[in-house]
């Protein structure tokens, strides 16, 4: 599922963006000050970021900053409607400038092309020989089909989408079960070593002591 990130300290509108993106199918976190934002995105991925410029802690530009180096893409969300204030967003890297107040359905629109710019709504990904199309919800290594269940076909695409990038317990079981995670590891470790075995991603499946896993080229 693709993760959004919405940093906006007016709770009413981030709100409401949160329930129109989760009806999308999206999956929204809000954080509601700069510093906020800036500890969420130290510790998780996202695939898109919505960024309020007028916060509190640390406005839009210091954040788009410090997220330049990490890769998410950013749409600008903003009161503010002069030129030099979209001119200094899009040449600090931000994808889009969105002016408040705005249509959902136009924000949905402008999203999707981001996202497709990004290869972010890609309905097959591919690592080393294996082939996963998210549409069938199948697997393929080269020309054999590798059957998996629906939660190690769910853990398969969370890592491959988080290539190289350490996933905690906590966050792998709560984005793959949906419930929130209990301290009990046997289910997930269970699984992981299942899939382990079914795709032939056993060097490359990594346990990270006491943290998680790390799928890895």
């Amino acid at each position: 599922m693709i993760k959004i990130l919405i940093v906006e300290d007016e709770r009413p509108i981030s709100d409401l963006i949160k329930l129109n993106l989760s009806d999308a199918g999206y999956d929204c976190t809000c954080a509601y000050n700069g510093m906020d934002a800036i500890d969420i995105v130290s510790e998780q991925t996202f695939d898109l970021m919505l960024l309020d410029i007028m916060l509190p802690g640390a406005d839009g530009y210091e954040i788009m900053d410090y997220v330049r180096d990490i890769g998410i893409p950013v749409i600008f969300l903003t009161a503010k409607n002069t030129t030099p204030d979209k001119v200094k967003g899009l040449n600090m890297g931000a994808e889009d400038f969105i002016v408040k107040p705005f249509e959902i359905v136009e924000l949905l629109a402008r999203i999707n092309v981001v996202l497709r710019r990004y290869h972010k709504t890609a309905t097959t990904l591919i690592f080393k020989d294996l082939s996963i199309d998210l549409d069938r919800n199948t697997v393929m290594r080269g020309n054999e089909k590798v059957t998996l269940t629906p939660k190690e076909f769910d853990l398969l695409v969370l890592f491959v989408r988080n290539l190289n990038i350490t996933l905690f317990r906590e966050r792998i079981y709560e984005s793959v079960w949906e419930a929130e995670y209990m301290g009990d590891t046997r289910t997930l470790d269970l699984h992981i070593q299942r899939l382990r075995k079914k795709a032939g991603i056993e060097e490359e499946l990594k346990t990270i002591y006491r943290i998680g896993y790390r799928l890895e080229e």
